[in-house]
């Protein structure tokens, strides 16, 4: 890995929550190079944020795609969360999945927009997350279309309870997707039983597709772990961003 990839400006930030049991969340942010506070930039949103810095190794993926490939320079937001609770947060029928969702449009974004320069448009907002983080990702968006319009899912857990949510939606036209999924995910064990992510992707992009959503979907060969994600991040992030 080139030395120029590895220099990067990662803050942590804790947020103070009304919503969150806790009272508070830690994030991870990544600035870009040349980061300079009178310009203004998009910002991904990360669920699992420390996997996403840790095993994504997302801040090494956005210096490439700003330094070599050329995108705009974007901000990163990793949110971290307690595994313990990660199902309960994030799956919509989870106990504090209500709280997470306001606590995530309602204190996170104001928060991270009081102390760094990013664009305060749903074109200019990414919600990124794999397996549930995905899932949260979508639904938090389908909560506050006017905050957020674009999700990108790795490998999406979209159970019945997501799916149905889906189904009641009349109109997604809204709503742009970018949904991979591995092909060896086809009997995943989850907190849940084993379930064929493969086909719950499939039915869940058939979903938004009825109801208007523009959706890029991806299969191909991978398992699901970061190791499949990782390689996907480059090429998701850059439908978004380099427009």
């Amino acid at each position: 890995m080139e030395e120029k990839y590895l220099k990067r400006t990662i803050n942590k930030e804790v947020v103070s929550s009304r919503y969150l049991p806790e009272g508070e969340r830690k994030l991870r942010v990544f600035l870009p190079p040349g980061y300079n506070e009178v310009l203004s930039y998009p910002v991904v949103y990360c669920q699992d944020g420390e996997d996403f810095f840790n095993f994504g190794r997302v801040a090494t993926i956005s210096n490439q795609l700003i330094i070599d490939e050329g995108i705009e320079p974007f901000i990163v937001v990793g949110v971290d969360v307690d595994k313990k609770v990660r199902s309960a947060e994030y799956s919509p029928d989870g106990e504090l999945h209500a709280n997470y969702v306001r606590f995530f449009a309602e204190e996170l974004i104001p928060f991270v927009e009081s102390k760094y320069p990013v664009r305060r448009t749903p074109d200019d907002r990414l919600l990124a997350g794999d397996s549930l983080g995905g899932t949260v990702s979508v639904h938090i968006a389908l909560t506050y279309p006017h905050l957020f319009n674009r999700v990108l899912s790795l490998s999406g857990a979209f159970y019945p309870a997501s799916r149905n949510i889906i189904a009641s939606q009349a109109d997604l036209a809204w709503l742009d997707l970018y949904m991979t999924i591995g092909l060896q995910e086809n009997a995943f064990e989850t907190d849940r039983g084993i379930y064929d992510f493969v086909a719950l992707n499939r039915n869940a992009r058939k979903l938004f597709e009825e109801r208007g959503a523009k959706v890029v979907y991806q299969e191909r060969d991978g398992k699901h772990t970061w190791g499949f994600w990782q390689k996907d991040l480059p090429a998701s992030l850059a439908y978004f961003l380099d427009r």
